[in-house]
């Protein structure tokens, strides 16, 4: 019972240490890119050693592949959770709209949208972390997508072709985030106007 206690002890201290790197490594991916994330980099913003970060991850692969899972939990949190509780169709979608704006203007990443940040670093790249980053943003698209068709078919918001609405409202979205990150003023009342196009409720 003793030995198991402490291997408990010792699994729950490294789960803390883990995401605590992992918080770090968020941060700096959203700023730096995945490809600059290091071992050596995540060292200095931790004060711990590079041996051993390196212990808990193995190697930089295994470290990016945790960061995009760390940033797609802390994405789901932030933007998506908060607005199940909302009634489905037009109020769900406005509720997903705000909580992304927020979510880049606070922001929850030190470099603003982690997606964002690393899409286009990673877009002509082929293997497990090109394949996780993609599939974490199709799965954002396909979250749009939904509520965008069941407001259309609850006859809340205007015919529309669901993909392509999710597809175009995405755009926009990572557009707004690259103009908060160059401090435009005007970006957020923009990406509001924008949004708003899709969201015209029948018989206005």
């Amino acid at each position: 019972m003793e030995i198991e206690v402490k291997a408990d002890g010792r699994r729950a201290r490294g789960d803390e240490s883990r995401a605590l790197v992992l918080h770090e490594a968020v941060n700096l991916a959203s700023v730096v890119g995945l490809h600059g994330l290091t071992f050596g980099s995540l060292a200095l913003r931790t004060g711990r050693s590079k041996a051993g970060i390196q212990i808990l991850f193995s190697n930089k692969e295994k470290l990016q592949l945790e960061t995009v899972a760390f940033a797609r939990g802390m994405f789901a949190d932030a933007v998506i959770r908060p607005a199940l509780s909302t009634q489905r169709g037009l109020p769900r979608l406005k509720k997903l709209f705000g909580n992304w704006i927020r979510y880049a203007t606070e922001p929850l990443f030190e470099g603003g949208c982690f997606m964002v940040a690393n899409l286009a670093e990673i877009d002509s790249l082929r293997g497990p972390l090109h394949d996780a980053l993609f599939a974490d943003h199709a799965s954002w698209i396909s979250v749009l997508a939904g509520e965008i068709r069941f407001a259309v078919e609850a006859q809340e918001i205007l015919d529309t072709d669901p993909e392509v609405a999710a597809f175009a409202v995405d755009a926009i979205l990572c557009a707004t985030n690259t103009s908060v990150r160059a401090g435009d003023a005007n970006a957020i009342a923009r990406a509001r106007r924008a949004l708003d196009i899709f969201l015209v409720p029948v018989g206005v």
